[in-house]
């Protein structure tokens, strides 16, 4: 496996692959990896000749009220996991090798990044979609791997791919949980086991809108009352927002289509701040 740091050294590896015909595959983090990473390198595995994860804690992302500083930071165990999923490539750059002095250029998308963390984090798309299309630059992946946990950050890259016509797919892997049913985040170990008991909440208010559309409910109003309701017993959660969008453009809906709609639920578990969501 590769550690690379430089833009130039990786932009050269990728266009000699390309040369060659090897299909590359990227995994873009910002490190603190754990098994929702390993999936998406297990699933580009799976799927293309290289396999490129790119770790970098991408300040460009955070909001005023956040601090890079304090993102957890595991390189050599982050290493330690790239190899033992099989990953081929590392990018690991610095910041001034990603924003040098100077750096005045951004890439903002105007309509699904508004709603939901749009609000509630600003900046975060605009940092966010920044730092993505830079990697696709430099990687030239034919295919790059994202989670469902973050859907609206999976549908905002869509977007971007898509209106700038970038050549890479863009796939979304499923959530995976631990045995309580908590999403895997890197806040996952920093959470008390009261915290955590809380936090398990979100999915069971996930779980029960999901039950309700099976059941034939199609009013949104309904559903989101009924998630409100249940996280409003567990007194750390504060509610961000619970809302049942198109899967594809974050709009809210006034009425479930199954087969299109989500629930996203964003919520603090005392000053955690957890992101979740089903699929309708």
């Amino acid at each position: 496996m590769q550690v690379i740091t430089s833009v130039f050294e990786m932009q050269s590896l990728a266009l000699s692959l390309g040369a060659k015909g090897r299909l590359i595959g990227l995994v873009p983090t910002m490190g603190a990896l754990h098994a929702g990473h390993l999936s998406l390198i297990e699933a580009a595995r799976g799927k293309c000749d290289t396999v490129v994860v790119s770790i970098f804690v991408n300040p460009l992302q955070f909001s005023p009220s956040e601090d890079p500083a304090k993102y957890p930071r595991t390189p050599e165990a982050d290493l330690a996991l790239c190899e033992q999923a099989g990953a081929d490539v590392v990018f690991m750059p610095s910041v001034d090798e990603i924003y040098p002095k100077g750096y005045s250029t951004h890439v903002t998308e105007e309509f699904i990044s508004k709603p939901l963390c749009g609000v509630s984090r600003p900046n975060h798309f605009r940092g966010l979609l920044t730092m993505i299309a830079k990697l696709l630059n430099i990687v030239q992946p034919d295919t790059a791997f994202f989670g469902q946990k973050d859907a609206q950050q999976a549908a905002v890259v869509k977007k971007m791919v898509n209106d700038l016509h970038f050549c890479t797919d863009i796939v979304v892997c499923p959530t995976v949980r631990e045995a309580d049913g908590l999403a895997y985040s890197v806040k996952n170990p920093q959470l008390e086991n009261f915290q955590r008991e809380d936090a398990t909440f979100i999915h069971k208010a996930l779980v029960q809108a999901k039950q309700m559309v099976d059941a034939g409910t199609r009013s949104t109003d309904r559903i989101v009352a009924e998630a409100t309701h249940l996280l409003g017993t567990r007194r750390r959660i504060r509610v961000i927002y619970i809302s049942v969008v198109d899967r594809c453009t974050m709009e809210a809906s006034r009425e479930v289509i199954p087969g299109k709609n989500m629930m996203v639920i964003a919520a603090w578990v005392d000053e955690h701040r957890l992101v979740d969501n089903i699929l309708l």
